[in-house]
């Protein structure tokens, strides 16, 4: 029986601890922006449907480009994407600056600025998700999985929380300049690295090159199970983008507030990491993923019909930590079940279904709460992702039997 791993083991590499101070403030600025854009919209159109189009404008360059981001993280040093992606993030913070100080403007051109965001960030998703397994050795990934999304979800934390203060004291301009200021800070810190992970796929270009993480995720059901779930799931359920109709219209508690929801999964999520840091999934993984799965459903579902505040955070909270299961587990299967060369293109799949459910799933909540009305629309979703969950566990019987998620072994 080999040794056990020791809770923090992922630390004791020195590009894994400044990939994570980089990791932060990315997460933190980005989360401000979010939570900043969100506010400034409604508050200027008063327009479910605009929000709807704050998370298209974002998902569209993930869906079209898909193929190619996955193949540039194959093809091209992955330290050097992530710094060219950074620095881009950085340059819409700022533009989002310049254009928040000119209210007279028309609305579409901070969706202008959102499609080059979206841009930035569908390159170094595929690029950020394939390096970790060269920051740690690999008897220490799992672990550094789950210290990774503990970061993520402290950044997701902090982030529209100190957004929500700065935001109510001095204005969106200052946001997005705080923004752009910890972004830069964020690529300062990968330049710092020293990993270089070099050209890692040595076949030419073509379609088939270029599919081959599609045919990948295809043929391996436990992969295509857990991600496609997350999709649909957090597609129909994911009630995070009508935070703003909330915060605004039901709960009445204005921008700090709307931080503080927005944190609120976090928070949940966060704290279920460190739990599996700790205490990682031995057995019967699928089946406590669907379960936590099916828990975000009814979690939805008691925010949609809250009219409370303290309720309402409550339900996020859960809805966090349930999802932290299926994220964990998600992201160490596609790892550790894809070979180095391809980590890429199967990356950036894997990016598409992520973006879909939550960029996708902004927009398609706008849709719906302006179709049906923002109580009836969540509640509907967190029906929704109920109905996935059984047709998974159904569909996907490998994913049901799911044992151990290091070892992928199926009972």
């Amino acid at each position: 029986m080999s040794a056990p791993v020791p809770p923090r083991a992922a630390f004791q590499s020195r590009d894994f601890r400044l990939y994570q101070v980089a990791r932060f403030l990315l997460v933190v600025g980005l989360q401000m922006q979010s939570m900043a854009i969100g506010w400034y919209v409604y508050a200027r159109t008063h327009s479910t449907v605009s929000l709807a189009l704050v998370g298209l404008a974002q998902f569209a360059p993930a869906m079209l480009l898909s193929l190619v981001t996955g193949m540039v993280a194959d093809r091209f040093d992955r330290r050097g994407v992530l710094v060219v992606c950074y620095t881009a993030v950085a340059g819409c913070a700022g533009a989002l600056c310049l254009l928040s100080q000119r209210p007279e403007l028309p609305i579409w051109p901070i969706y202008g600025v959102l499609v080059v965001l979206g841009t930035a960030r569908a390159f170094a998703g595929p690029a950020a998700q394939s390096l970790v397994p060269h920051l740690v050795p690999a008897e220490h990934f799992p672990n550094a999985v789950s210290w990774a999304s503990s970061v993520f979800q402290i950044g997701t934390i902090t982030g529209p929380v100190v957004g929500g203060v700065i935001y109510g004291a001095a204005g969106a301009t200052v946001v997005f300049a705080t923004c752009a200021g910890a972004l830069a800070l964020g690529t300062l810190a990968v330049l710092m690295m020293h990993v270089r992970t070099g050209r890692m796929s040595q076949s030419r270009a073509s379609w088939s090159t270029l599919s081959a993480g599609i045919r990948y995720v295809w043929a391996k059901k436990t992969i295509l199970g857990s991600i496609s779930m997350d999709l649909f799931a957090v597609l129909l359920g994911g009630a995070t983008a009508l935070l703003p109709v909330y915060a605004h219209d039901i709960l009445h508690v204005g921008p700090w507030g709307l931080g503080i929801l927005r944190s609120a999964p976090a928070i949940g999520a966060a704290t279920m990491a460190v739990l599996l840091a700790y205490r990682p999934l031995q057995r019967r993984t699928g089946a406590i993923m669907l379960g936590c799965v099916g828990l975000f459903g009814v979690a939805t579902i008691v925010f949609g019909l809250s009219h409370s505040f303290w309720v309402s955070l409550l339900a996020l909270t859960v809805l966090g930590a349930s999802d932290q299961v299926s994220v964990v587990t998600r992201l160490t299967l596609v790892q550790v079940q894809t070979p180095p060369e391809m980590r890429g293109r199967v990356a950036a799949v894997n990016m598409i279904f992520i973006g879909a459910s939550n960029e996708l799933g902004e927009f398609e909540s706008g849709i719906t709460a302006d179709a049906f009305g923002v109580v009836r629309a969540v509640v509907l979703g967190g029906v929704g992702t109920l109905v996935v969950v059984a047709l998974w566990t159904w569909w996907f019987p490998e994913l049901r039997k799911l044992d151990r998620v290091d070892t992928v072994t199926v009972t």
